[in-house]
């Protein structure tokens, strides 16, 4: 039995052996395959993966299923990070990747996730038509045709030396080495493992890492570098004295960032925080972009350093895309993912831990001291992400209320009205509440700001009752 694939804002992820079968990853690698027909030649796809359970056996499947529709498949042997299986994508001037990975999906997900041929997160467009396509071999009932791979096995690449040296020219590594800083590198079982930690070894710092090898359950957990997970990196920071710690997730394209004092820094503060570092030491003024749920923080250090801002909707190929088209020095999203000019139009959790190393390196200085800088510069900004879960009732009844333009929240003015991605009130103080249905489950992402952390409770019982009541 098949169900129908639908891609959301990063691929098509389902809970193995439920809808992530052998039947249905046939059919939405062929809908991908009858999309890339219609490209120019030559038809060449990377095939990469994470190294979630199965993840050879599906990449193998892959392989075969892009062979019997006439696609040439190139697979990559090991776990790769998406940035660097998107870079290759661009070198290799493929007709762009499937890549099996779940990303910060708990182990028991699997996903596909297509980059186009600019090494770019798909975009609805395609998406679509790959969905369309899927669709229509699914009411067909036609059998998907298949074709072993040529006695001397399907075409390899290793992704790995390429991309640590386009990364040895974007992050200056000499400038890490001499400052003496010690690192501590949590990859979380997945696939950047051998990536950052090599690299920098390799420059001569001393790097230290937590959770170096396979395991397909992840500890247990989502692959997800987040605070409360980050527990061991703290640990062996703490054994080794270390100023900085830099996690990855599944698939190495989200960071998690902690301080020397084993302070959590929050993703929509180093996006801040770095973006102000390459304006100071590339010189890089072309631009700056960010989700609308991200942290507006950016946009008054954009006013600051007068250069243009684009606030995109939630979903990091729209970022990509201003990359491609050298709009931007930097662009992130509150959700850990960010890339910077001349690198990969797609999230990299390798060089934004490389950058904040080289940041910290340089300035001689905590993150939570550069954070403070900031805030005297331009003033303080607290944000927060909470998730309410809805029956199906009441999640119908929010779609109808965010419908309107309120004119105040609890009282207080609403300023300006934001529809880029949802529902987002600017109001007078410069304060923010941000509303986003999810596409796939009942539940509502609230995002608030404050500009003081005595207002940042209030706002967050403000929004609250917005979706509650």
């Amino acid at each position: 039995m098949t169900t129908a694939i639908k891609f959301g804002t990063s691929g098509w992820r389902a809970v193995v052996a439920d809808e992530f079968t052998v039947a249905n990853v046939r059919l939405a690698v062929a809908g991908i395959a009858a999309y890339v027909k219609t490209l120019p030649e030559p038809h060449r796809v990377l095939v990469g993966r994470d190294p979630r359970f199965l993840g050879e056996s599906f990449v193998d499947l892959a392989a075969r299923v892009l062979a019997g529709a006439g696609v040439t498949p190139i697979v990559i042997p090991e776990p790769a990070p998406t940035p660097a299986i998107a870079y290759a994508v661009r070198q290799l001037k493929t007709s762009g990747a499937i890549n099996f990975t779940a990303s910060h999906n708990p182990p028991e997900y699997n996903g596909i996730k297509y980059s186009t041929p600019d090494g770019a997160p798909a975009l609805p467009e395609v998406t679509k038509k790959i969905e369309a396509a899927t669709a229509t071999l699914a009411a067909s009932g036609v059998t998907v045709p298949q074709a072993d791979p040529p006695a001397a096995g399907f075409q390899t690449a290793d992704v790995k030396p390429d991309f640590l040296k386009r990364l040895a020219e974007l992050v200056d590594l000499k400038a890490i080495a001499k400052s003496g800083i010690k690192v501590v590198y949590d990859p979380f079982w997945g696939s950047g493992r051998g990536y950052l930690s090599d690299l920098l070894r390799e420059a001569g710092v001393v790097v230290e890492t937590v959770h170096d090898f396979r395991d397909v359950l992840f500890g247990g957990h989502a692959p997800e570098p987040s605070d409360e997970l980050l527990g061991a990196a703290k640990a062996k920071m703490r054994e080794i004295g270390a100023h900085l710690c830099t996690a990855t997730d599944g698939d190495a394209d989200r960071f998690g960032i902690v301080d020397g004092d084993g302070t959590f820094i929050q993703p929509n503060y180093v996006i801040a925080l770095l973006f102000d570092y390459l304006v100071e030491t590339r010189g890089w003024r072309n631009g700056v972009a960010k989700s609308v749920a991200t942290t507006n923080l950016v946009n008054v250090m954009a006013e600051f350093h007068k250069v243009p801002l684009y606030e995109t909707p939630v979903g990091f190929k729209y970022i990509g895309a201003l990359i491609d088209q050298d709009k931007i020095a930097i662009g992130g999203e509150e959700s850990a993912g960010l890339t910077i000019r001349g690198h990969v139009p797609e999230k990299d959790g390798v060089i934004a831990g490389l950058l904040v190393a080289e940041m910290v390196a340089t300035r001689g200085k905590s993150l939570g001291a550069m954070l403070e800088d900031m805030f005297a510069k331009v003033g303080s900004f607290y944000p927060v992400r909470e998730n309410y879960h809805l029956t199906p009732e009441a999640k119908a009844a929010f779609t109808e209320k965010i419908k309107a333009d309120p004119t105040e929240l609890d009282g207080r003015k609403v300023t300006q009205v934001v529809r880029t991605d949802g529902l987002k009130l600017i109001l007078e103080d410069g304060s923010w509440v941000c509303y986003r249905l999810s596409g796939t489950e009942p539940v509502v992402r609230a995002y608030t700001e404050a500009r003081s952390l005595q207002d940042t409770e209030t706002l967050r019982a403000v929004s609250k009752k917005f979706v509650l009541s």
